[in-house]
């Protein structure tokens, strides 16, 4: 049996049986939307990980600072009375610093011996800014301060076996500003 058509109206294939123009064009633009944001995830993850790197090495060159305080105190490299910054008479060099490698005397942050002396700061016997690794990594974008000062006992007078010591590392990036990074630690006279 067949069936007749009236005229005038024709018979439908499947209506599901490919993408039209429309459909494509907008699978096309979610696409489109879909790389983009993951491009500019990408982007920004590698930012971050530039960023990751320089807090990393922030922190770990205020605690080596600190731990060449302690070393140089308990080898006797410099005697209690040298644990002071220069404007006290110490060996430490005030206010924010370059990030050089130690020196001879194996101690970062320092001035040399004759501007002690002499009550000038001088860049000290510190060396090239950047890490000790193989590949020197330059660190222009970061500087160090290592402040000590005295500590007080429950009745107001300066301890005179003891010194609080505070370095501060800070980082300077173009979209990030300046970050600090600080560590604390008390150094006494005695061993």
């Amino acid at each position: 049996m067949k069936s007749k058509l009236r005229p005038g109206v024709r018979r439908s294939h499947a209506s599901g049986a490919g993408f039209g123009l429309i459909e494509a064009m907008f699978a096309a633009v979610i696409l489109t939307v879909g790389l983009a944001a993951l491009a500019g995830l990408f982007a920004q993850s590698l930012t971050s990980l530039q960023y990751t790197r320089e807090d990393l090495i922030a922190k770990q060159k205020a605690r080596e600072a600190l731990e060449a305080v302690y070393s140089a105190r308990n080898d006797g490299s410099i005697g209690f009375a040298g644990i002071q910054n220069t404007n006290n008479g110490g060996i430490f060099l005030g206010g924010f610093q370059p990030l050089f490698l130690a020196g001879p005397n194996g101690i970062v942050g320092t001035a040399s011996q004759t501007s002690v002396l002499d009550r000038q700061v001088l860049p000290g016997p510190d060396g090239i800014i950047g890490t000790a690794d193989d590949v020197i990594i330059p660190l222009n974008n970061f500087q160090r301060q290592i402040l000590i000062q005295p500590v007080f006992d429950a009745k107001g007078n300066i301890s005179p076996d003891i010194r609080q010591i505070t370095v501060t590392v800070q980082v300077t990036s173009v979209n990030r500003g300046t970050r600090n990074y600080t560590v604390n630690g008390y150094i006494s006279r005695f061993q």
